[in-house]
């Protein structure tokens, strides 16, 4: 019941949000034929961000060569500033008493925002 709480909450003030903006970068990648694989994890990432409580970043380790090479280009590319973009959000979220637990859903999806190709996204149960 708090989980489902807290995703309608975040969905109102940062979910909706960071959703669309994960889902335009998808769309740009997608329509670039070459960053498809970009595309893909941006819109996992998406769906991610629009309900993240109760869910959790767990890594593949037979991802392999090109998944590593893949982050270290998103990383530079795209990774940098979306972790910055998270971090910056996630401050006015710390000021309030009900926003710090939304401070710290921003703060979780920074190592997938990051690296992720080779993650998958998982219920906690």
């Amino acid at each position: 019941m708090l989980r489902t709480i807290l995703n309608v909450i975040w969905l109102v003030f940062a979910g909706v949000w960071l959703a669309l903006g994960y889902a335009l970068a998808g769309v740009i990648c997608c329509i670039l034929i070459i960053t498809i694989p970009f595309g893909i994890a941006s819109f996992r990432i998406a769906a991610y961000a629009l309900w993240p409580f109760g869910r959790t970043v767990v890594r593949d380790p037979d991802s392999g060569v090109f998944s590593l090479l893949g982050n270290i280009i998103w990383c530079v590319v795209a990774g940098i500033w979306l972790a910055i973009g998270h971090v910056i959000t996630s401050i006015p979220l710390f000021i309030s008493v009900i926003g710090i637990p939304l401070g710290i859903a921003n703060l979780k999806l920074i190592p997938v925002s990051l690296l992720p190709l080779g993650a998958r996204i998982v219920d906690n149960d």
